[in-house]
């Protein structure tokens, strides 16, 4: 005869503070609050999509954190680990706080589910002025994938969201503007390698061409990008279209795409910002030719600058 399992073994015990805790404690524990927390505690979050530069702007940042502290505490939230928190909003500042020297930054800290923290994350970061596609392409999948694994609900709206990815798309894009089939052309974007990507944020790619090519494998895509070196010049939207089809009817050799890049593009006939080659061929390679002038410019200013200097020393 089986033996008859113990009823207490089912009986899940309640912390004795848990069995008279009321409504209103458990909403205070819920509660945001401020405290100086160390750097050291606080971890980055993973796959964070927005990238911390130590930039110009970066050191202005830092500056005002070292003269006026910070307006807007970051946001962590705790995690099972004792005194360990996650970042949730708030990298560059950290990232400021720690080549000021700091040891302790102001943070709010809140109760937040993984997925949760995700949404929050992605949500205040969309609100920036400057954000690369790639951002926004790794910031909307993983907000995605947090809403699904959410049973395409968020708990911090409590708005109901369709079964249909086009319906979470379009609210996922809401907030900024985009449509849902512009949310999906961005998550298409994570499907490139990282070398085409990077032309997409320097703009040398477009969107749209862009989707196209994140359907051919990474092998084809390499085998691209190297081919766009060579040739010093990015596939249009016809040509990223053309090159996707020779791949999907299993006909996209090597050959081809040398061929398609090869072919001259009207879009692409740049016309030198400066006729004197001498000005041309001092402007590094890596500068498009459509901020020629600007880097000129730029390099004027350093110069006139320079000579104020010497001229106010002497």
């Amino acid at each position: 005869m089986a033996k008859r399992k113990s009823v207490a073994a089912n009986i899940v015990l309640n912390a004795y503070d848990d069995l008279f805790e009321t409504d209103e404690s458990r909403e205070d524990k819920k509660r945001e609050r401020i405290y100086e927390i160390p750097l050291e505690q606080i971890r980055d979050m993973p796959d964070h999509p927005y990238k911390v530069k130590d930039d110009d702007n970066m050191a202005e940042l830092t500056e005002s954190v070292k003269e006026h502290g910070l307006l807007q505490p970051v946001l962590v939230r705790p995690l099972e680990e004792k005194d360990t928190y996650e970042m949730v909003s708030g990298h560059r500042r950290k990232r400021a706080y720690e080549l000021a020297g700091l040891e302790t930054i102001p943070c709010r800290v809140r109760e937040l589910t993984k997925d949760e923290a995700i949404i929050m994350m992605v949500d205040s970061n969309l609100q920036r002025d400057e954000i690369l596609p790639s951002e926004k392409a790794f910031a909307y999948k993983m907000k995605l994938e947090a809403l699904k694994r959410q049973g395409q609900r968020t708990d911090l709206t409590s708005n109901p969201l369709g079964g249909k990815l086009g319906e979470t798309a379009s609210f996922i894009g809401e907030q900024i503007g985009d449509s849902g089939t512009q949310v999906r052309r961005y998550i298409r974007l994570t499907n490139l390698i990282p070398d085409l990507l990077n032309l997409v944020d320097e703009g040398r790619i477009k969107l749209r061409p862009a989707v196209e090519l994140s359907y051919l494998p990474e092998e084809t895509q390499t085998v691209l990008f190297d081919e766009i070196q060579a040739q010093d010049a990015t596939p249009s939207h016809a040509q990223a279209i053309r090159l996707r089809k020779l791949y999907e009817t299993g006909s996209l050799s090597e050959n081809d795409i040398a061929e398609i890049m090869a072919e001259e593009k009207g879009n692409q006939k740049e016309k030198p910002m400066f006729r004197d080659k001498r000005i041309t061929e001092a402007i590094p390679k890596n500068i498009p030719p459509e901020k020629h002038c600007d880097y000129v410019l730029k390099a004027l200013d350093h110069y006139n600058r320079y000579r104020q200097r010497n001229r106010d020393a002497r």
